[in-house]
């Protein structure tokens, strides 16, 4: 059986096939995001008869009706949406929406005497020698015969009437003009239809399967899937752009008068969320507490309608699957939600988005509290296994390789008992035993990149320990980290290269530390063990120099609580190596000690 035909659709039938819902179109009512002049260019295409590529739709199965009956599957579109929102917007005169959800036209000029495009401006649409908007040719009130008359009169054309006729007729047929329509076949999977599309696209656009899903969810309207596409959307975008919130009510009053916007239009009020999520991860998240999986592949097949055990695709399912989609959807965008996950991750330590470098790390503790809280688990039992489990990831990189495979076998183990604490208890002595915390955290912790999730763990513990910077009488690490505060080298790098240490030495995380600037400025290039003795001695004459600290007792203490191993205040380049190893094991010792602590 072949897995996809080739067909070709005059630009006009296209149109009608999909104003029709013949083709399911994803709602028109999304960011366009082409600028004027790809549009412009591609009618000039279409004029010269040149390919424009292919539209790219995804058959529906057939799906078993409730009384016995089959009714075949729509025509999805995958891929294409931007040019049809073009044509719609060049030929048909369709206002479409920008970035910030704004209402706006695209006009598209045509010099019929020298055949050229151009986006509408002040000159071309001053000019006699210009059609100032191609639309208005494509309508059916539009007169060849008078139009042609007029403009050569304008423009002082004695003898070329009859070109200036073929030209405006060859306009007219680009709604004649063809377009590829690949339509692939129903029986594929999700994975083979993403193969064929990066084969096919001849840009090596990787089409996600968030992708698919959302283009399912928006072409279905019989069980609200436009409503739940918007509702996810919306709510991104908002927490990108909250400013754009008073455009989405006027642009979309139909939404705007629905309870999903009432449930999201908190999210223009969040400033700066720790957790900012894409619309992958709404889905990820909703799928994934909701349904109990973590293959998007198999909510694509759900909400086609399919049986896991019979194979076939059944209605009931189909509808029930949107439903579910839709409740999930709407408690994941719950202000009352989110923002107690966000308290629960925030109560970890981790008071910056930049501390957790895996979005899916932060998904599937999201899915995890929701799931947790719909069995109406104790809320102090959600909170301790929530931020273990958050913590376990990031130490573990749990979500880094095949993250949809992993959620799916995690969230299936969380509820095969009655005790979701056993499963976490199960993982962590399997993956957190002392050979992990004494020897292979200690080697994570042999690395040059500040953005590595140990060290950031280690910066995390110190948050939570409430730790002083280094040398710090009353700055935080907190503080300097919420306002951007400075890393520096405990062995300063010029003191490093004038010892001829290479950077992937001296740029080791276990000698950085967070210090305050104008501390680090004072100590320049100079050994630990000549501006520690200056530090001691300001401990013992009570006149600062490094820092505000003045008193023996309290240096130790700010030593400790930055991992410096003992004996620091008598190193120089000699002891550079055991210093490295030493501090390892220390800021080891001290995630350790958070993590148990949580």
């Amino acid at each position: 059986m072949a897995r996809y035909n080739v067909n070709n659709y005059a630009v006009e039938a296209l149109l009608a096939s999909i104003k029709s819902k013949e083709i399911a179109i994803p709602e028109m009512q999304r960011p366009f995001v082409w600028d004027a002049s790809k549009v412009r260019d591609l009618l000039d295409s279409l004029y010269k008869g040149f390919p424009v590529g292919y539209i790219i739709v995804w058959q529906n199965p057939k799906v078993k009706l409730k009384y016995g009956t089959t009714a075949a599957g729509k025509k999805v579109l995958i891929d294409g949406q931007q040019r049809i929102t073009a044509l719609t917007a060049a030929i048909v005169g369709q206002e479409v929406l920008d970035d910030h959800y704004k209402w706006k036209t695209i006009k598209i000029a045509f010099n019929p005497i020298d055949e050229t495009f151009e986006v509408a401006n002040s000159a071309n649409q001053r000019s006699s020698k210009w059609i100032s908007d191609i639309s208005e040719v494509f309508k059916t009130t539009f007169d060849s015969f008078n139009f042609v008359n007029q403009f050569c009169q304008k423009n002082e054309i004695t003898d070329q009437a009859s070109k200036i006729n073929d030209i405006i007729n060859r306009l007219k047929a680009i709604q004649n003009n063809s377009l590829g329509v690949i339509t692939l076949a129903d029986d594929l999977d999700i994975d083979s239809v993403t193969d064929i599309f990066i084969r096919i696209n001849s840009k090596g656009v990787v089409l996600s399967q968030a992708d698919f899903v959302m283009s399912k969810i928006s072409s279905n309207t019989e069980y609200g899937g436009n409503i739940t596409r918007k509702t996810i959307d919306y709510f991104c975008h908002l927490l990108e752009s909250p400013a754009d919130l008073k455009d989405i009510q006027t642009n979309d009053k139909e939404f705007a008068s629905l309870p999903d916007f009432s449930a999201i239009r908190w999210a223009a009020e969040k400033v700066s969320p720790i957790y900012k999520t894409s619309y992958t991860d709404i889905l990820r998240v909703a799928f994934t507490y909701k349904f109990k999986r973590g293959k998007l592949s198999d909510l694509v097949s759900m909400l086609s309608g399919r049986d896991f055990e019979t194979r076939e695709f059944k209605i009931e399912i189909e509808e029930d699957s949107f439903r579910k989609l839709h409740e999930a959807v709407l408690q994941t965008v719950n202000k009352t939600n989110y923002e107690r996950f966000l308290m629960i991750v925030e109560s970890a330590g981790i008071v910056r988005g930049s501390l957790i470098r895996s979005q899916n790390v932060l998904n599937f503790a999201y899915a995890l509290y929701l799931a947790l809280h719909e069995r109406k688990v104790d809320s102090s039992i959600i909170e301790k296994i929530v931020r273990r489990w958050l913590v376990l990831s990031i130490l573990t990189g749990r979500y880094s390789g095949s993250p949809e495979s992993t959620f799916d076998y995690d969230i299936k183990r969380f509820f095969s008992s009655d005790d979701p604490m056993a499963y976490l208890k199960l993982t962590e002595a399997g993956d957190l035993s002392d050979a992990y915390w004494k020897v292979n955290l200690v080697q994570r912790l042999d690395t040059s990149v500040t953005s590595s999730p140990y060290f950031n763990m280690f910066l995390i513990a110190q948050v939570k320990a409430h730790d002083k910077g280094f040398l710090s009488e009353q700055i935080s690490v907190e503080s300097m980290l919420e306002n951007r505060g400075d890393i520096h080298h405990l062995f300063p790098k010029n003191y490093l290269t004038k010892n001829d240490l290479p950077k992937g030495q001296y740029n080791q995380v276990a000698n950085y530390v967070y210090l305050q600037q104008e501390i680090n400025i004072k100590i320049s290039d100079a050994a630990p063990r000549e501006y520690m003795a200056t530090v001691i001695e300001q401990c013992k004459t009570g006149k600062p120099i490094y820092g505000g600290i003045t008193d023996l007792d309290k240096l130790k203490e700010n030593l400790q609580q930055n991992c410096i191993p003992e004996g620091f205040e008598f190193m120089d380049i000699n002891n550079y190596t055991e210093f490295l190893a030493k501090r390892r094991e220390l800021m080891a010792e001290k995630i350790r000690e958070y993590y148990e602590a949580l």
